[in-house]
């Protein structure tokens, strides 16, 4: 190969030997990109990404919805008894601050009510989308800490009995919530507004 090289070059003249010293120095960048590329991956970054993709939507979503529209639920076909906007946006919030907490192996740091709603206190819109604000907070914080090794170490299930694997509980987070950015999504749209990820 070398040999070839040195025949082209003599065939070429100067600019077949920049070309030659191009390319070197174009495979030792390439290969450094790539390297510092896998580098910043990381396994707590890979569970982070849907989350904050969730995030983005979810929060635009609840900052678009008026407030005055907050208690809005469908009535109109097989809605009976579903949630309202503001306890969906809380609902999905609490179980956000419930998952997390199991990954970290502690308490919730916020009060977050008796059952699946949220806490009562938290009834405005201002109030609301920071509870949920400071949710999403709480699970970058929680999946910073998974890593390759403690990925798969079960924990206590945030509901029920049992056990389930720290990285299961990540996902939870991601998955969950865009269950109900869905139905919100809905909600939105029956009030005429056109959610932000869609405009």
């Amino acid at each position: 190969m070398a040999r070839n090289r040195e025949v082209y070059i003599a065939n070429h003249g100067f600019p077949a030997i920049l070309a030659c010293q191009m390319t070197k120095i174009l495979a030792v960048l390439c290969a450094a990109a790539s390297c510092a590329a896998a580098a910043d991956t990381t396994v707590s970054k890979i569970y982070d990404g849907p989350i904050r993709n969730a995030e983005s939507e979810i929060v635009s979503l609840t900052q678009a919805m008026p407030a005055d529209r907050f208690d809005f639920a469908p009535t109109q076909g097989e809605f009976k008894g579903v949630r309202t906007f503001a306890q969906q946006a809380k609902h999905l919030s609490t179980a956000i601050y419930e998952v997390s907490a199991a990954i970290l192996g502690e308490k919730a740091p916020v009060e977050i009510g008796k059952d699946e709603n949220g806490p009562a206190s938290v009834k405005t819109k201002e109030q609301i989308v920071q509870y949920m604000k400071d949710a999403f907070a709480y699970a970058h914080k929680a999946v910073a800490t998974i890593n390759a090794e403690n990925q798969v170490r079960m924990v206590k299930s945030p509901f029920g009995s049992g056990e389930i694997a720290v990285g299961s509980l990540a996902q939870i987070v991601a998955w969950h919530s865009f269950d109900h950015y869905g139905q919100m999504v809905v909600y939105a749209r029956m009030n005429g507004i056109v959610p932000p990820a869609s405009r």
